[in-house]
């Protein structure tokens, strides 16, 4: 019998490319041949694809209602369905399923056009708007939440609760326990130069980093009191412009940190961590969740449909987290947040146990399993 084979699409960031890099993973340990469609973004991940093979399409993100900007972005869209078609001739897949983003327009569109089984997964609280233009044409929905907002009422009948699929890296930590905090040092006792009993932090903003990450926290940090900063650990992913700078302030702070462009095993720096500050993609807030971890979340300002705070929400009103709108962030609320935790360490263990609890470790097997039944 001849080996089935599945072409994923989705957009080039980590939002979308993680969960079908979690499913290719799963897929693989099938037997099954996989291959990836997706946007020249992919570039600086493309080393870390279990895929068969990666392939480009050209595509572009509908913005605004300018008139000559529709038609260039339409032009591209067209150019990427015609690629697309020559793609899918030349792989032959058995079905094509999208993770959102523009760039699964031009292989959805074209899997239609020659016959070819379609899907699509949407990772978070609000249908994305590539996957809501989508959702008629396709023949099965995936979702990760129960209740996901602008999906069509005509498209109910082809939904599956999966999850969101997280990678083998997280899957690998899932079972690594909370790490004991030292109530000793919290409470003002010696101090472990080592790092090894400190309250340890970790901070990403995202696949491609964060601004707004590298101004605020590593400031924030340093101007805690000199007691405080001496029971702090922190691991925070910036951008590569961002990390002379910051290095320079921890250090200049006296805060044990350790700072990088990119993690190989951010996972693995999520589970050795008692606090994570980050945004609340869907993909992250997955990874929280399966993890066991609590969270600062912080979402993305002036997304189009607010997902991320959507998301977020899910995870505070499980009782795993707490949301800080960036528009809303001050120093002093921050401060008195962080003396919280350090005031009442159990707080941060209850969040912990309240997201393990939400946390859908079996979702990639949910969709893989969804995938085949759809072939």
């Amino acid at each position: 019998m001849a080996k089935k084979r599945i072409l994923l699409a989705a957009g080039g960031t980590g939002g979308h490319l993680f969960p079908a890099f979690a499913l290719t993973e799963e897929l693989k340990r099938r037997d099954v041949d996989v291959h990836i469609v997706t946007d020249e973004r992919v570039d600086e991940m493309v080393g870390n694809s279990p895929a068969d093979q990666m392939h480009v399409v050209p595509s572009a993100t509908m913005k605004g209602k300018n008139p000559i900007a529709l038609l260039k972005t339409a032009l591209t869209l067209g150019r990427g369905v015609l690629a697309a078609r020559g793609l899918l001739k030349k792989i032959k897949p058995d079905f094509v399923l999208g993770f959102g983003g523009y760039p699964t327009f031009p292989p959805l569109i074209a899997a239609g056009q020659l016959g070819i089984k379609t899907g699509l997964h949407d990772q978070n609280a609000v249908m994305g708007r590539a996957n809501k233009m989508l959702a008629n044409r396709v023949d099965v929905i995936a979702t990760s939440f129960r209740d996901v907002k602008y999906l069509p009422e005509n498209c109910q009948h082809k939904v599956r609760l999966t999850g969101n699929p997280v990678r083998d890296k997280v899957l690998a930590v899932q079972d690594v326990r909370y790490p004991e905090l030292d109530l000793q040092l919290l409470a003002g006792g010696a101090n472990d130069a080592t790092g090894e009993g400190k309250f340890r932090i970790l901070i990403f903003g995202g696949s491609q980093g964060a601004r707004f990450f590298s101004d605020f926290f590593p400031t924030a940090l340093a101007e805690l009191e000199d007691e405080v900063r001496a029971k702090l650990s922190v691991v925070q992913q910036c951008r590569a412009e961002d990390l002379d700078r910051v290095r320079a302030l921890y250090q200049y702070s006296d805060i044990d940190a350790k700072c990088e462009a990119f993690f190989d095993d951010l996972p693995r720096e999520m589970s050795q961590s008692h606090l994570v500050i980050s945004r609340s993609g869907a993909s992250t807030v997955a990874e929280l969740a399966v993890c066991g971890r609590p969270a600062i979340m912080v979402p993305l300002p002036h997304a189009l449909d607010n997902d991320q705070l959507l998301n977020a929400k899910m995870l505070e009103k499980a009782g795993a987290g707490w949301i800080l709108e960036q528009k809303d962030i001050t120093m002093t609320g921050f401060h008195r947040q962080l003396h919280e935790f350090l005031a009442e360490p159990s707080l941060l263990q209850k969040a912990a146990n309240a997201a393990k609890s939400v946390g859908k470790a079996s979702a990639v097997v949910e969709l893989a399993d969804l995938v085949i039944e759809s072939v």
